[in-house]
């Protein structure tokens, strides 16, 4: 094992893991503004010199993976924050999409990466995602939350296409709380009239 990997592989230190989250927030900052920004306008983004930066990430490539994987991580971890195997499943699926909302409007940069199949840990932490997801649509619809018989997988599929829709109107500052309620009312009234004619 090489020095460098042998370096990647201990703990970091709390001033630097401080250090490495600066840089990444500055980052997501100024790579959402300028997808072509450059490791010189990131560090000094993040008020540190462009050798630390490049002391911490070799490349650019480097950076992006990083923020990357930093970004997944935020994700999973919002999501199990909220309790999902545990809590009241209306709770919780409210609490996932607030928390998710949050993340993805925070690092909407890192987030919106189209590298799944090329960043393992984010391919990993997504297909997680995806199953707790599951799990908890399907507590919901033994709850009653949603309808015998629906195929909770195409429910899944649009409740994350609210997500992003709701992430984008986010973007510039919104109320997460308010926009996680918008995706839930969507999400179990729809845009019919309760009682309607379907027209189907």
């Amino acid at each position: 094992m090489t020095v460098q990997k042998q370096q990647m592989k201990r703990p970091l230190r709390s001033d630097t893991e401080r250090t490495v989250r600066t840089i990444l927030e500055a980052a997501e900052r100024v790579l959402a503004a300028d997808p072509a920004a450059t490791m010189e306008q990131v560090a000094r983004a993040a008020g540190v010199a462009r050798t630390t930066v490049h002391r911490r990430f070799a490349t650019r490539e480097v950076l992006l993976e990083e923020l990357t994987g930093w970004a997944a991580r935020q994700f999973a971890e919002a999501v199990d924050a909220a309790r999902p195997d545990a809590a009241p499943p209306l709770v919780a699926l409210y609490q996932v999409t607030a928390n998710v909302l949050r993340v993805k409007t925070d690092w909407s940069f890192a987030m919106n990466r189209s590298v799944e199949d090329a960043h393992p840990e984010a391919a990993r932490r997504h297909a997680e995602v995806r199953a707790t997801c599951l799990r908890l649509f399907r507590r919901a619809q033994e709850a009653g939350v949603f309808r015998p018989g629906m195929d909770l997988d195409w429910t899944r599929r649009v409740y994350y296409a609210l997500i992003h829709e709701a992430a984008k109107e986010g973007a510039g500052g919104g109320d997460a709380d308010a926009l996680a309620t918008r995706v839930m009312e969507t999400l179990l009234s729809g845009a019919g009239v309760p009682g309607g004619p379907s027209g189907v």
